[in-house]
């Protein structure tokens, strides 16, 4: 079961923003596809917040996008920063659909100008992570779509 950014929202909206908090932080991030013969590829992308959705882009014909259009389950690992652990460390899984809609393409240009050719893919959630050390401890917080919140901790 795959479901849009704000249903992961609306059911887990502190998780929610923390995870798009680490999002948001840094510009790259490490996307996880798989070839053609089911190995796995990473590729460095940008991720954006459109709307009430999270999506990325990508050149035309690029490999993470061919991978995608032939099989669309995906990981991404937000860049973790500093190494300080510092807001946490955030991942999220599922499906990503490609957007082919021209006016919805349009929507991410500047205005008066065509973005030019790309691939638009919109981000369907299977799973979100959230890892972090608080005081001594592990703590890793997950959710799943119609599963709500769930954690654990190590020391």
């Amino acid at each position: 079961m795959t479901t849009p950014w704000q249903t992961f929202n609306d059911e887990a909206p502190d998780l929610a923003a923390a995870v798009r908090a680490r999002f948001t932080a840094a510009k790259h991030h490490v996307l996880a596809t798989l070839r053609a013969d089911g190995a796995p590829r990473v590729s460095g992308t940008e991720v954006a917040f459109h709307g009430q959705d999270i999506v990325f882009g990508s050149m035309p014909d690029a490999l993470k996008a061919r991978d995608l259009q032939r099989d669309g389950r995906f990981a991404l690992h937000a860049n973790p920063g500093d190494g300080s652990m510092e807001g946490g460390d955030a991942k999220v899984s599922g499906t990503a659909v490609e957007v082919t809609d021209p006016e919805e393409l349009e929507s991410f240009g500047q205005p008066g100008q065509p973005p030019g050719p790309f691939h638009l893919f919109r981000l369907e959630l299977s799973d979100a992570v959230l890892t972090s050390v608080e005081n001594d401890r592990l703590v890793i917080r997950r959710w799943r779509p119609g599963a709500g919140v769930t954690r654990f901790s190590r020391t």
